[in-house]
């Protein structure tokens, strides 16, 4: 079995992609299991769009594992001012001063959420970074990939960053099944061949990590965002 090595990840690793595909839960998991692994992980919470679904909002969760979070001065409540911490240029810093650190920002999605990371877009590319653009092709306004790839290139333009690679993150919550993971695999496979970028792996729900016959690199993930009502 084939499996991700969250140590592969840069020092500074990106976090972006089209509104719903997963990117926050897909972030938490990648920071827990850094700091699980002996990192020092560090989370930048950039999402000023959706006050919903923030990694900030599960502050406790990544706090008690030893990771640190960076969140807007709004962030756990409903107000979407672009309040970015300041924190973030020293981070950075912080990430590409020694060996064994991660930075993980969790950015807003499309082009309006990769604005408020392109105002770290410098930073970010003076060193050796990851972005991961995350799809989900569940998700209904990106079934096709050139939709897909559409939405990549306004969250480049938007951010003034370069994507490193495609993150499958196909899933349908609670009616997730092989299906599902399968048809997100030869759909992550075909955005990733038209943006000329590598699939770093495939997220597969944990408890179906033995059964799911999935090809590649496969990245096991657990549910820790969950809808307001749930």
């Amino acid at each position: 079995m084939n499996e991700f090595d969250v140590k592969r990840l840069k020092a500074v690793t990106v976090i972006t992609g089209h509104y719903g595909v997963g990117k926050t839960n897909l972030a938490i998991n990648l920071a827990l299991d850094a700091r699980y692994a002996g990192l020092e992980v560090r989370v930048a919470d950039l999402d000023v769009v959706n006050p919903y679904f923030r990694s900030s909002d599960y502050r406790d969760l990544l706090e008690d594992a030893g990771v640190q979070v960076i969140a807007p001065r709004y962030a756990g409540t409903t107000l979407d001012a672009p309040a970015i911490s300041g924190q973030v240029s020293a981070a950075l810093d912080w990430a590409c001063g020694e060996q064994g650190r991660l930075l993980l920002i969790d950015a807003g999605g499309d082009d309006v959420g990769a604005t408020a990371l392109g105002r770290f877009a410098r930073g970010i590319a003076e060193g050796d970074y990851d972005l991961l653009y995350v799809v989900n092709r569940s998700r209904n306004l990106t079934h096709d990939p050139a939709e897909a790839l559409c939405v990549l290139r306004e969250i480049e333009a938007a951010s003034h960053l370069h994507a490193t690679a495609v993150a499958n993150n196909t899933h349908l919550a609670d009616f997730t099944d092989g299906e599902v993971l399968s048809r997100g695999v030869g759909f992550a496979q075909e955005v990733a061949a038209l943006a000329g970028l590598p699939l770093a792996f495939s997220a597969v729900p944990r408890h179906m990590l033995e059964d799911a016959d999935i090809p590649g690199v496969r990245y096991p993930v657990s549910v820790h965002v969950r809808k307001p009502w749930e």
